[in-house]
């Protein structure tokens, strides 16, 4: 991956609609382009240095889940080919190449959707204080990064940029969308996150955990933004998996675990990244988009 780190676009002639933590959004009319930035957060801040290659990862990424799942459940995805965007795009083919996406529009549902196959992260802390993990009870005994007996759904807000999204339990998101909607989506998830499991363990890799989001599209229920990639799921190499420790990744808990070493109160400004953070972080981005992918 040649293309010099990208922090965000300012694409002339198209109309930003917003920019996130990581992708820029531009309305096409009747799409949107979507361009995955080199930009990354953890703790829900964006961080100052991007990470060069890894919106180019997660476009690829999402790209080869949306195809392994269109059987379960359809994507917002249109193309990744840049040459067959509307020509209004067509100035901007060399940033666009390889980091964007056009998709349909869809109404995006206020809710994250994260299955856990593995107790770890804020999981891990509510469990080993005596709490519910998103008002569900686990059984005693289990260990940092145990498997779970079945996987679970635990839904969360989706905060504001800057602020923390928060759990919450399903009968709470059953209130916010619906309770038919709410049983589609957990039925659906937990789908994903199987077929994603059979695919990872051929490829060495434990899922630890993946959130999702989903949206509206006509009255179709569909996957949207990104999926299992390594801002969103928690990647942990099979062959050194070891139960009751914290887990080598390929994902950003590497980032997450340098910035806990640091007296940051985890509100921005976010701290400078020193280049072999940066360095470290993109070679795990990498080495997940070539064990999925099978790539060279």
């Amino acid at each position: 991956m040649t293309q010099p780190a990208l922090y965000q676009t300012d694409l002339k002639g198209l109309k930003l609609v917003t920019r996130g933590k990581v992708r820029d959004i531009y309305d096409l009319g009747e799409h949107l382009l979507i361009v995955a930035t080199d930009r990354i957060s953890a703790f829900d801040v964006i961080m100052p240095d991007p990470i060069p290659g890894k919106g180019e990862v997660l476009t690829k990424l999402s790209e080869f889940w949306f195809r392994q799942m269109t059987d379960i459940v359809g994507n917002h995805l249109v193309t990744t080919d840049e040459e067959a965007y509307p020509e209004v795009c067509r100035p901007h083919r060399d940033i666009l190449r390889g980091r964007s996406m056009l998709v349909r529009k869809a109404r995006p549902l206020p809710v994250e959707c994260i299955v856990r196959g593995y107790i770890t992260g804020s999981a891990w802390k509510d469990y080993s204080k005596g709490k519910p993990v998103s008002g569900i009870r686990l059984p005693d005994g289990l260990k940092e990064s145990s498997k779970l007996p079945e996987p679970i759904f635990t839904p969360s807000t989706k905060a504001p940029e800057g602020e923390h999204d928060l759990p919450i339990s399903v009968e709470e998101m059953a209130r916010l969308i619906g309770r038919e909607l709410t049983e589609r989506i957990i039925a659906l998830s937990l789908a994903v996150y199987r077929r994603a499991d059979e695919i990872a363990t051929a490829a060495g890799i434990i899922i630890a955990d993946t959130k999702m989001e989903f949206g509206l599209a006509g009255g179709e229920l569909i996957l949207i933004d990104e999926v299992l990639t390594p801002d969103s799921s928690r990647f942990w190499p099979r062959d050194d998996y070891v139960e009751g420790r914290g887990q080598k990744s390929y994902d950003k808990q590497f980032l997450r675990d340098y910035l806990l070493s640091l007296q940051w109160d985890q509100k921005p400004p976010a701290p400078q990244l020193p280049p072999e953070i940066i360095e470290k972080t993109r070679q795990k981005y990498e080495e997940a988009l070539r064990r999925f992918t099978k790539r060279p």
